[in-house]
């Protein structure tokens, strides 16, 4: 408990908590409204993560709460699964809140797993794709609330799906029929009746569903664009532009006060002190939080099922996030933290949240610093945080429910702006190209298709890119020579000319897996038959995959068949241990033959093979 509960730094803590959770609070509203949830949603987030990741995780002064990566993809998640209930947010929350949790769980397990150790093989190239489509995807997504237009809002837009909504609510009814064995070209009157019974209402919310789909994403703002342009309300983007310049602007005059926060503050004391007609955010609930138990109760497997890939990225975003941002506290207060602890602890935070309707979220590094700058030194501070934000939430909901969407909008601008990787971006033209490639194939991906789908290709064509050059380079620097020839290695020089015709030795100068076997292979076939002996060198083999060892089987065999003596000299632990899992040693290598240094096979050559080489 001592170790929880530290007030030896309590004033230091308090000052960081309450900073961080004033830094954390219009972030969170915006998130929540960029995440399709509500502001409520990130503000709960915020809270419940804040707490709990602090409470059980493993870095003294982090800061936790919704963050741009986590809420891109929650995004994506929300938008899919009100599409899939028929635009209706109320029979997707179950669902939606589930894949949240189940997020969580995952990174609870890869804690316990120790999978936190793990997290930093993942290539830069593939990260810095990401969060650069990150920026990109926040930044055009929120073009069009910055302006002012909101497509359902949009009449004439929203009318030309009604006749798409008619055939969608048609083939709903056929669907349903069917299901209940019922033959609609023999009982069609049913069919018309219930076809009749659709009313413009019913029609007119499809329609809204459809069109919010169609505006969805990187891809239906861009199309919306030029509608949006031609209906733009000039006072919302006022109080967006008025939102960015302030926040920009602030920063240049001081950093001791959140620049979001008096931009946030500031803009919205305009639009209500003078009245303004403007677009507010949805409201947000007053009262303690109330769990969603509808999240276990309504559990479908079926319907969770095809999110599991999902809930998985989102789980291993949120710890690469956390776990960034956790190396960079370490290097401020330096100190070490615990990478699988602190997994546990956003898995808890993230899981609790969930079930309290709460948007997904990881480490933030801004809010971290800004906690430790303000003298946050142990959890206490992301604890303090998260209560910080459960008053605001009790005591300033309805004045936070008048808050301009477009004051957030502006918000989320900056953070679009601010989340893209511009070190990755400079890096372009000195980067190979390869790299370059990986990087722009994860970014565009991200940006018009889908993040999840993006990062699993990004991890393919980087691990095929890494294993291409490294059998390349195994390859490369891999050989086999005539003792007649330039000895390749300084310990070779004092090999005997009477050698020189009949040993052969080959150099293989790292890993033997399945991207440097071709090469391997055609060993057999550059030794002449009349060869006596082939040394294989392995003392920089430090790894033999499944594809490497059956290729050494079969070039062994090979040179069996041939009567050749075969050699191993500086054979490592690992890869020995493989060869003699298969019987290579001793079947077709015997022990005797296994030598730890060239001197040493020289000796055994000398004594078994002499006159047979003389006399060759």
């Amino acid at each position: 408990m001592r170790d929880y509960f530290n007030f030896k730094h309590i004033k230091g803590d308090l000052f960081g908590g309450l900073t961080a959770g004033i830094v954390a609070l219009p972030l969170a509203l915006a998130f929540g409204v960029s995440s399709g949830m509500g502001p409520d949603a990130g503000l709960y987030g915020a809270i419940f993560i804040a707490f709990f990741a602090a409470l059980f995780g493993g870095t003294d002064t982090q800061i936790s709460g919704p963050t741009a990566p986590m809420t891109a993809i929650s995004m994506v998640v929300v938008a899919g699964l009100i599409a899939a209930n028929d635009g209706d947010f109320e029979s997707a929350i179950p669902t939606i809140l589930s894949v949240f949790l189940l997020a969580g769980l995952f990174q609870i397990i890869m804690g316990f797993t120790g999978v936190g150790q793990y997290i930093k093989y993942i290539p830069y190239p593939v990260v810095s794709g990401f969060m650069s489509a990150i920026g990109i995807m926040i930044l055009i997504t929120q073009i069009l609330p910055a302006i002012g237009y909101y497509p359902k809002e949009d009449t004439e837009f929203v009318n030309s799906f009604k006749p798409q909504a008619e055939a969608v609510l048609l083939e709903k009814i056929l669907h349903e029929e069917a299901g209940k064995d019922i033959l609609v070209l023999e009982d069609f009157q049913e069919t018309i009746q219930r076809a009749g019974a659709i009313s413009d209402s019913l029609i007119m919310v499809e329609a809204k569903t459809l069109a919010s789909k169609e505006a969805s994403g990187v891809i239906g703002a861009i199309k919306m664009f030029p509608k949006a342009i031609q209906q733009i309300n000039w006072l919302e983007f006022w109080l967006a532009l008025g939102t960015i310049i302030i926040i920009y602007g602030f920063k240049r005059i001081t950093t001791a006060i959140p620049s979001t926060l008096i931009a946030l503050i500031v803009m919205t004391s305009i639009a209500v002190g003078f009245s303004l007609n403007y677009q507010t955010i949805s409201e947000i609930p007053t009262g303690l939080p109330i769990p969603h138990w509808e999240v276990f109760k309504e559990f479908s497997w079926a319907g969770i099922q095809p999110y599991i890939f999902t809930a998985l990225t989102l789980s291993l975003l949120g710890a690469i996030d956390s776990l960034l941002t956790s190396v960079v506290a370490d290097n401020v207060t330096k100190t070490k933290h615990n990478p699988n602890k602190e997994l546990v602890g956003q898995g808890i935070g993230n899981s609790i949240a969930s079930i309290f309707g709460g948007i997904p979220g990881a480490g933030a590094t801004i809010r971290t610093i800004v906690n430790i700058n303000a003298g946050g030194k142990t959890r206490l501070s992301g604890m303090i945080a998260g209560v910080l934000l459960l008053m605001i939430l009790l005591t300033l909901g309805p004045v936070a429910s008048k808050i301009p969407a477009a004051v957030l909008a502006g918000i989320l601008v900056t953070v679009g702006i601010g989340v893209m990787d511009y070190k990755g971006l400079k890096a372009i033209p000195k980067m190979p190209k390869s790299e370059v490639l990986i990087m722009i194939v994860v970014l565009i991906l991200a940006s018009v298709w889908d993040l999840v789908y993006a990062v699993g290709i990004g991890l393919v064509l980087a691990s095929l890119v890494f294993m291409k050059q490294i059998g390349d380079l195994t390859t490369r620097h891999s050989n086999i020579s005539t003792l007649d020839q330039e000895p390749i290695w300084a310990d070779e020089q004092n090999f005997p000319a009477s050698f020189k015709e009949n040993v052969f030795i080959k150099h293989v100068n790292g890993p033997l897996f399945f991207g440097s076997t071709s090469e391997f292979q055609i060993l057999a076939k550059q030794i002449p038959k009349e060869a006596c002996i082939v040394i294989i060198r392995t003392s920089k083999m430090t790894y033999i995959d499944q594809s490497g060892l059956y290729a050494m089987e079969d070039v062994l065999i090979e040179l069996s068949r041939n009567n050749i003596q075969i050699l191993f000299v500086g054979l490592n632990k690992y890869p020995k241990l493989m060869l003699e899992s298969i019987d290579i040693i001793p079947d077709l290598v015997p022990e005797e033959n296994v030598f730890e240094n060239v001197s040493d096979s020289l000796t055994w050559i000398r004594s078994n093979f002499l006159m047979e080489i003389k006399s060759s």
